[in-house]
This record gives structure tokens, C-alpha cells and sequence, in this order.
């Protein structure tokens, strides 16, 4: 059932399991008991999955496992990761905010540092061979620790189904809740900035999902018909308060969600290109990640310069790719990080929205310290000479010399 040879086997004295306690990392936490005769060590993030944590410890108990980890990392995933990367505005492929991507570096730390902490000689996940999840922990685990070994069940067993995941865990008295008749449920995976869904009907991309799958989000049809307006108040780029009032990362977001979940707001029907060469269709709800990238973008259009926002906005792409890749703790994301925060230092102020329906419509932007809006010069009113407007004429001459040159080229030919 396994392909590594015994003498690898037998090297792995302590492995650090990220643990759900659903059904595939049940069965994989046996697995590795079995096949590897380790001590396993469980590790369970809260990271806003908006399910209770604590059953995976009684199951991890049940299997044997004397070491159990159960971390709140909401904060700390709010603040250090999904702040970071909306200071860039980032959207991958046009569309994606990258819910499911953004989770997994923080993941691979914790797991590395209980590893240290517990001197485990190996780490292992539930990701399957097919997707983007197993990249991004393994590159995450060997940049924190390069000599960390790593078991991917997925790519060593032979229980390649659903159903054969049910027959190994009924074989070995491994309890399985939410077994279902019908067939398998979504795919689902959930944290404080998305909840993403994959399989089932989503495997023909010519069906539209159904409405019962959407889990944080009413149909923009059903959502309220008067519209909310909300104010947002920034400070370095980073959302602090919410109509006035300040709330940390992760209840803020959490609160942006419900905001946004009310009215409609945060869906998305995609066709993605996953890094291992194949395309993926998922559906994904990010109803507060909607409203903090309109919002964020308003307020940088008043309080970046223009050379440092386009700059920005070419770099993004590289930057969403680095992080659906997998390169969170890479050199270059680093040095990418070092130039957008440094952008951010101006982006102070506030800016309203209104949600309406699946829409987030901007409605106002300012700035009391940070804006470069100037009114005086904008105006199609009288500026009482603080802009000449007959400088344009020099200005356009210069800009159109290279064409003009290569229009009389033409033109004697």
C-alpha cells in the first residue's frame, strides 16, 4: 500500500500531521501509525473555518495520539498574511482572491515549529497529488526547514476514492461523521477570508452550481432590496475600524463577511489553471475580501502616486502567482513584500461603500493627511492660475515627436 522502501520507513521515528479529524486525515493519521510505526503528533489550526476545532482533538485521542496541537491562528492569519497580501491588491488570473492559497504558508510555519518543538523528524498533509495544496506546504516546510522530511499519503497509497477512504476507516474502527448516501459532498475548504468548493456538479463547467451550496452568501436576488453604506478607516493600507469603530484583523473581517454575506455579495464561478499543468473549476465565496479590495483600491487613488500605483498593478499578477504557487516564504515574495508595504506608508484615510445587492460601489474616498487630490487644480472651474493649461501644448508636441518623425518617414515613401 505504500511505495517508499522499509528502509525509509523505518526512519521516520516522529511525523507532525496537520489534522482536520475529517475522514481523509482520520484515515491518513492510522495510515502513518501502520505503515510508518511513528508516533504521531496532531496539529489543528483555527483559522476562522467557522467549525468547531475541538472534535479533532477528542478523535486524535481516540486514534492514540499524546500529543495534540490545537492553535487559534486567526489573528496572526488575518495580520501577517491576508493584510500583507491586500496591500497588493492581489487577484489571481483576474478573478481569484486567493483564500484557500494565503492559508497554507501560515499553516507549513506552525507545523514546522511544532515539529522543533516536539523534535519530530517529519511533517505530513492530507493534499492530493493532483493540486496546488501539496506544492504549497512542501515548499513552505523546506524553506523553514530544508532537512524536514515529508510524507504525502496521496501520492504513496492506493486508496485513491471516497469509498475506499470509508472501507479503510470502517476495516480499522476509524468513526467517520457525515457519511452521506447520496454520494460525496463538496469539497470544501473555509477560513476567515473564503469558503471554496470544488467536485460534484462543479466537475462539468458547463453546469451553474446550485443554490444550496453557497454557505456564507444569500443570491444578490434575495439579498435586501435598500442599500447599506459602511466607512472604513485606514492606516498604512491596512483596514483598522469599521464606521468608527476599531476592531482587530480578524473580527474585522469576520464582520466585513457578514456585511457582505447579507447582501449578495463576494461569489465567484472560475476555471482556473492550477500550477501542476491542469485546469480546475471552483466556486468560491469572499464577501469581506470583495469589500477590502474595492475599498483598499479607492483609497490608494487618492493617496498614491500615479508612477508608484501602475507600478503596483504590474507587479500584482507576478506577486498572485508567487502566492498561489506556493512561494510565500520565498526571496523574491520578500522583496516584493518590502516594496508594497513601503507604498503603503501614505495610504491613510477613509472610504465609503455601499453594498447593494452583489455589488461594493465606492461612494466616497479622503484623506486629512495623505491625499494628493487637489482640488484647486482638478477643478473645471475658474483655478485662479494654479494650473497653466497652456503648458499641455508643449508637453503633447514632445510626446507625439517620435510618431510625428515616423509619420513624415511615411510619408516620403
Amino acid at each position: 500500500m505504500v511505495k517508499e522502501n522499509k528502509a525509509n520507513v523505518a526512519e521516520i521515528k516522529k511525523v507532525v500531521l496537520a489534522f482536520s479529524g475529517g475522514l481523509d486525515t482520520s484515515v491518513i493519521l492510522k495510515w502513518l501509525q501502520d505503515t510508518y510505526r511513528c508516533e504521531v503528533v496532531t496539529f489543528t489550526a483555527d483559522i476562522g473555518q467557522g467549525e468547531e476545532v475541538e472534535p479533532a482533538r477528542a478523535k486524535a485521542k481516540q486514534l492514540g495520539v499524546r500529543e495534540i496541537f490545537i492553535d487559534d491562528l486567526r489573528e496572526e492569519f488575518v495580520r501577517d498574511f491576508v493584510f500583507p497580501m491586500f496591500r497588493a491588491n492581489t487577484i489571481y488570473e483576474g478573478e481569484y482572491l486567493l483564500g484557500t492559497s494565503i492559508a497554507r504558508p501560515l499553516i507549513a510555519k506552525r507545523q514546522i515549529e511544532i515539529a522543533r518543538e516536539t523534535g519530530a523528524d517529519a511533517v505530513s498533509h492530507g493534499a492530493t497529488g493532483k493540486g496546488n495544496d501539496q506544492v504549497r506546504f512542501e515548499l513552505g516546510y523546506y524553506a523553514l526547514q530544508p532537512d524536514i522530511r515529508v510524507i504525502a499519503p496521496w501520492r504513496e497509497w492506493d486508496l485513491t476514492s471516497r469509498e475506499k477512504l470509508l472501507k479503510y476507516a470502517e476495516q480499522h474502527g476509524i468513526p467517520v461523521e457525515m457519511k452521506k448516501k447520496e454520494g460525496s459532498p463538496y469539497s470544501m475548504d473555509a477560513n476567515l477570508l473564503h469558503i471554496s468548493y470544488e467536485g460534484r456538479i462543479l466537475e462539468d463547467p458547463a453546469q451553474e452550481p446550485e443554490e444550496s451550496m453557497w454557505r456564507w452568501s444569500v443570491s444578490p436576488e434575495k439579498a435586501p432590496d435598500s442599500p447599506e453604506y459602511i466607512d472604513l478607516e485606514f492606516r498604512q493600507g491596512d483596514i483598522v475600524a469599521l464606521n468608527g469603530e476599531e476592531l482587530s484583523p480578524a473580527r474585522l473581517l469576520a464582520r466585513l463577511n457578514e456585511l457582505g454575506g447579507k447582501h449578495g455579495i463576494g461569489r465567484l464561478d472560475l476555471v482556473e489553471n492550477r500550477y501542476v499543468g491542469m485546469k480546475s473549476r471552483g466556486c468560491y465565496e469572499t464577501p469581506g475580501g470583495t469589500i477590502m479590495l474595492r475599498a483598499h483600491r479607492a483609497m490608494e487613488s487618492i493617496t498614491l502616486d500615479r508612477e508608484v500605483a501602475h507600478l503596483k498593478d504590474e507587479l500584482m499578477p507576478r506577486y498572485a502567482e508567487l502566492i498561489y504557487n506556493g512561494y510565500w516564504w520565498s526571496p523574491e515574495h520578500r522583496m516584493m513584500q518590502m516594496m508594497i508595504d513601503a507604498s503603503q506608508a501614505h495610504v491613510n484615510g477613509w472610504v465609503r461603500v455601499k453594498l447593494y445587492k452583489g455589488n461594493v460601489i465606492v461612494v466616497g474616498r479622503d484623506s486629512k493627511t495623505d491625499s494628493l487630490f487637489d482640488p484647486h487644480i482638478a477643478t473645471f472651474e475658474d483655478d485662479q492660475g494654479a494650473y497653466n493649461q497652456t503648458d499641455a501644448a508643449g508637453f503633447i508636441k514632445l510626446n507625439a515627436l517620435r510618431m510625428r518623425i515616423a509619420a513624415n518617414l511615411r510619408n516620403r515613401k
